[in-house]
C-alpha cells in the first residue's frame, strides 16, 4: 500500500528524519506513535501530498491508494443545519448528484469521450464506497459507535465527542484504500473512547493512526512505527508486544553498546600515548604502533553498535512553588447558571479549599470547559475568588493562551528571563531543543504547545489553576511527568479531564455532571463507576502496573543500570502475561 525508502526531511532549523524506512501492506492496523513534536503529523502529510516537500529518498504509493485522514484539529461544521444522517450520507449523494448531471449531459455532448470518462470515474468511486449499501452501512456504523439514537439529531446538537466520531464515521463510510486519522482519541469522553474502538475494529482497510492513548494502542492494533530521534522502529504485532520486545532488546544492544565504548575509551586513550611517546622520541617503531592501534580504533568505532533511542524524553514539570492555608476557601461557586440554545448548567455549587485537587468529570458536551472558562474570568455574579488567589490556566485551545503568530522567544522573553541563553536551559526542562526557541508557536505540534502552555505557567505565581485537558496531544511520560508535577503541587487545582489515570492520580475528589449540575464523588465511587460502566477494572490496575515498571525501566537504561532494567524486565513479563 505504502513503501517509504531512505526517507530525509529537515526543516530549516531541524532534522526530522534521516534515512527512514517502512511499509505499510493492505488491511493493517497500524499505530504511529513518538514523543512530541518528532515530526509524526508532518510524516502523514507528506505520504498524503509528497509533491508539497522537498525530501530525499522515496515515498511510494500504489495506483489504487485513495487516502482518508482525519485531522488532529478538524474544521468543525456543526454550524450546518443538517442531521447526522444527512451529514454520513452527503458524499454518497453528491456523487448521485453528479453522475445524474452527465447522465443529462449525455444526451446533447457532441463529443461522449470525455463525458463518458467522467461517468466512469464517478460510478467507479461510489461502487468503491460501497454506495449501493451506503444506508445500510451509516446504520451499522451508528450502532458499533453507541449513537444510533442521534440518527436523527441535528449536528449542530452533538458534543465536541460525538461529532470527532461523526468525522471518522464519515471518512470510515468512503472506505478509502489507506486511511490516516491524527489523534481522533483526543477529547474524548469514556463512552465515546469505546464507541473509536469499535470503529477501528471493525474497520475491514488499512489504518495509520497517530496516537498517545494507551487504551487504543493495547486494543486496536496490529503493527508499530515508533518515530524518535529521526529515526523508525519498524515492529509487526500488538502494542504490549512491541514494547517488551523493545525494552529487552534495548537492555541487551545498550549493554553490549556501553562494553564497546569501554573498550574503545581505553583505546583511545592508549593512541593517545602512542602519539605523546611517538612525539617526544623520533622512533619508527612507535609510528606504526600508533597506526596499528588507530586502525583498530577506527575499527571499533565502524563495527560499534548503535545504542537505541529510549522513549523516555521525560520533561521535568515544575509548577509555581506556593504555600496553601489548608483552611482557607480560594473558590466558591454559588447557583452557577449557564443556558445557549438550552440549560447546560443549573443550581451548581461548590467551594475549593487552598492546596485541593479536584477534577470535574462528565460527558463530552456537558459545560464543563464554560464553567472553567468563566472561572478563569472570574465575571460571573456567582463565582467569588479570594483576593490574594493568582489564576493559572491551561486551554484546550493553544492560541488562547499562547501567541501563534510569534517564536517560542518572542513568547518567553517578557516572563523574566534576562537572556536568550536562559530561555533556552529553561525550555530544556520541557525537552525543548535550542533550535525551538526560533519557531513559530503556530508550526509546533499540539503536544509541544501544550507542555509551553504549562513552562508559562510553571515561571507564574499562580496558586490556584485551572486545567482544561492537561494531558491532551501529550506523549506518555509527559502525562507522567504532568501527574508527578500536580501530585507535588502545593496550591489548588481544578481541572476537566477525561484522563482516567490523571484523575485518579492526581485528584483528591470528583465534581461529576450529573442531570445538568455536579456532585462529589470520592475518588474510590469514581474507579467503581469507570469499572462498572466502561472498562475492566483488572485491565486498568494492570494497564497502570505496566506503565509505571515501563517507565522505571526506561530510567534504569538512561542510568546503564541494566542489571535493575533486568529483573524488572522479569516483573513485567508477568504483567503482560496477566492482560493477555
Amino acid at each position: 500500500m505504502i513503501q517509504v525508502e531512505n526517507l530525509s526531511y529537515s526543516f530549516p532549523t531541524k532534522e526530522l528524519y534521516k534515512k527512514v524506512s517502512f511499509t505499510l501492506e493492505d488491511g493493517q492496523h497500524c499505530a504511529f506513535i513518538g514523543s512530541n513534536g518528532t515530526g509524526k503529523t508532518t510524516l502523514v502529510d507528506m505520504i498524503i501530498d509528497p509533491e508539497k516537500y522537498l525530501y530525499d529518498g522515496k515515498i511510494i504509493k500504489s495506483e489504487e491508494c485513495r487516502i482518508g485522514y482525519v485531522n488532529q484539529f478538524s474544521k468543525s461544521e456543526k454550524d450546518q443545519e443538517k442531521t447526522v444522517f444527512e451529514y454520513l450520507s452527503e458524499k454518497f449523494v453528491e456523487n448521485q448528484e453528479e453522475t445524474a448531471k452527465v447522465c443529462e449531459e449525455m444526451a446533447t455532448a457532441e463529443d461522449l469521450e470525455p463525458v463518458f470518462a467522467r461517468y466512469q470515474e464517478l460510478m467507479d468511486l461510489f461502487q468503491a464506497m460501497d454506495g449501493d449499501n451506503y444506508e445500510s452501512n451509516i446504520k451499522k456504523q451508528l450502532y458499533l459507535a453507541g449513537m444510533t439514537h442521534h440518527e436523527q439529531t441535528e449536528i449542530s446538537a452533538l458534543s465536541g465527542g460525538e461529532y470527532k466520531l461523526l468525522q471518522v464515521m464519515k471518512e470510515m463510510l468512503q472506505q478509502p484504500n489507506l486511511l490516516i486519522m491524527d489523534e481522533p482519541d483526543v477529547f474524548l469522553d469514556f463512552e465515546n473512547l469505546n464507541g473509536l474502538t469499535e470503529l477501528i475494529n471493525s474497520y475491514k482497510g488499512t489504518l495509520l493512526v497517530i496516537t498517545h492513548n494507551r487504551y487504543l494502542l493495547n486494543h486496536c492494533f496490529n503493527k508499530i512505527l515508533h518515530l524518535e530521534d529521526t529515526d523508525i522502529q519498524e515492529f509487526d504485532g500488538n502494542y504490549i508486544d512491541y514494547n517488551y520486545a523493545l525494552l529487552q532488546k534495548k537492555i541487551e544492544l545498550q549493554e553490549i553498546a556501553a562494553e564497546e565504548q569501554e573498550e574503545i575509551a581505553r583505546a583511545e586513550k592508549m593512541v593517545e600515548r602512542l602519539r605523546t611517546d611517538a612525539t617526544r622520541a623520533s622512533i619508527a617503531s612507535l609510528g606504526r604502533a600508533v597506526h596499528a592501534k588507530q586502525t583498530y580504533l577506527d575499527r571499533l568505532k565502524a563495527r560499534a553498535i548503535k545504542e537505541p533511542f529510549v522513549d523516555i524524553r521525560l520533561p521535568k514539570i515544575t509548577l509555581p512553588a506556593v504555600e496553601a492555608d489548608q483552611e482557607k476557601v480560594v473558590l466558591s461557586v454559588t447557583d452557577y447558571e449557564v443556558a445557549f440554545d438550552e440549560v447546560i448548567f443549573e443550581n451548581v455549587s461548590f467551594e475549593l479549599k487552598a492546596g485541593e485537587k479536584v477534577a470535574i468529570v462528565g460527558a463530552n458536551g456537558t459545560g464543563k470547559t464554560t464553567l472553567l472558562r468563566d472561572i478563569f474570568k472570574n465575571a460571573h455574579p456567582a463565582i467569588k475568588i479570594i483576593e490574594d488567589v493568582e489564576v493559572g490556566f491551561l486551554s484546550q485551545l493553544h492560541g488562547e493562551m499562547l501567541d501563534e503568530s510569534k517564536t517560542v522567544y518572542e513568547e518567553f522573553e517578557s516572563l523574566g528571563f534576562e537572556k536568550k541563553a536562559d530561555i533556552y536551559h529553561y525550555l530544556k526542562e520541557y525537552c525543548f531543543e535550542e533550535d525551538t526557541l526560533t519557531q513559530k508557536i503556530g508550526q509546533l505540534s499540539g503536544g509541544e504547545q501544550n507542555l509551553l502552555q504549562l513552562a508559562k505557567i510553571s515561571v507564574s505565581h499562580a496558586n490556584l489553576l485551572l486545567l482544561d485537558e492537561p494531558t491532551s496531544h501529550l506523549d506518555t511520560y509527559s502525562q507522567i511527568a504532568l501527574e508527578k508535577a500536580v501530585s507535588e503541587y502545593q496550591g489548588t487545582v481544578l481541572m476537566v479531564s477525561h484522563d482516567f489515570y490523571n484523575i485518579v492520580n492526581c485528584a483528591d475528589y470528583v465534581l461529576f455532571v450529573d442531570e445538568k449540575s455536579m456532585r462529589p464523588m470520592r475518588i474510590r465511587s469514581f474507579r467503581k463507576k469507570i469499572y462498572e460502566n466502561h472498562f475492566s477494572k483488572d485491565y486498568l490496575e494492570l494497564e497502570q502496573k505496566k506503565k509505571e515498571l515501563e517507565t522505571r525501566i526506561s530510567a534504569s537504561l538512561k542510568a546503564k543500570d541494566f542489571k535493575n532494567a533486568k529483573k524488572l524486565c522479569e516483573q513485567l513479563e508477568e504483567i503482560i502475561g496477566k492482560m493477555s
